[in-house]
């Protein structure tokens, strides 16, 4: 089940870098990370006999931090009309 994880952590690592021109590939990809984390602590959390809770916590970030991106990426579509970061004047 580790190495699962481990191929899945990677796997996600591999897609953020490489689809670097599209925000919201690079939003799905990062959510896809931190599910894979999610596991990750849920599975070690239960292994080791702690409690579940801040794996509640870890959640309610993770649905803060998207929902973050995706205003973030809205607001950007209608100023710019895309999702292409390279076409963004304020990054340079």
């Amino acid at each position: 089940m580790l190495m699962l994880l481990e191929f899945l952590f990677i796997s996600g690592l591999i897609v953020f870098v490489s689809k670097r021109k599209h925000l919201l590939l690079m939003l799905l990809s990062l959510e896809f990370l931190v599910l894979v984390l999610f596991l990750n602590l849920f599975f070690f959390l239960s292994f080791m006999n702690y409690e579940s809770f801040f794996s509640m916590i870890f959640l309610t970030m993770s649905v803060c931090e998207g929902s973050l991106g995706l205003s973030i990426m809205v607001n950007m579509i209608r100023t710019y009309g895309n999702d292409y970061i390279m076409t963004f004047t304020f990054l340079w």
